[in-house]
């Protein structure tokens, strides 16, 4: 993919997002917040981007929250979704999903693995919008 996307990233680890600015600057624009609240208000306010990275465990409103707000609302339920968790349990996969996640990744991963996944969510995606 060669356009430039605009890449939500829901995490409270700092050095995660800084991670995902580095590996992808210049190619994409990293919008980052800390918790699904945070996130959720920011695209209450009329930001749409073209797929959100999100944690499983954040403050505030967790990533299992998050996922229910966004696939509950008519706006952003098409919004590709790929979940991250530092816990490798499967019933957490499982749930994530089941509640409408695109894909799921295990953390610590590799940035190229995350954008070959990006890559993958987002033709099929489009493919459904096609079609």
């Amino acid at each position: 993919m060669n356009e430039a996307l605009t890449i939500l990233m829901i995490d409270d680890e700092s050095a995660m997002q800084k991670i995902l600015k580095q590996y992808f600057k210049g190619k994409h624009e990293v919008v980052t917040h800390n918790n699904g609240r945070e996130a959720l208000i920011w695209l209450y306010q009329g930001n749409l981007p073209d797929i959100i990275i999100a944690d499983i465990n954040m403050p505030i409103l967790n990533g299992e929250g998050f996922i229910n707000e966004i696939k509950s609302s008519g706006l952003y339920s098409n919004i590709p979704l790929i979940m991250l968790s530092g816990e490798d349990k499967s019933e957490i996969r499982i749930k994530c999903l089941n509640a409408g996640a695109d894909d799921f990744m295990m953390k610590p991963f590799n940035p190229r693995e995350l954008e070959a996944r990006l890559n993958a969510v987002l033709r099929r995606a489009r493919r459904e919008y096609t079609v």
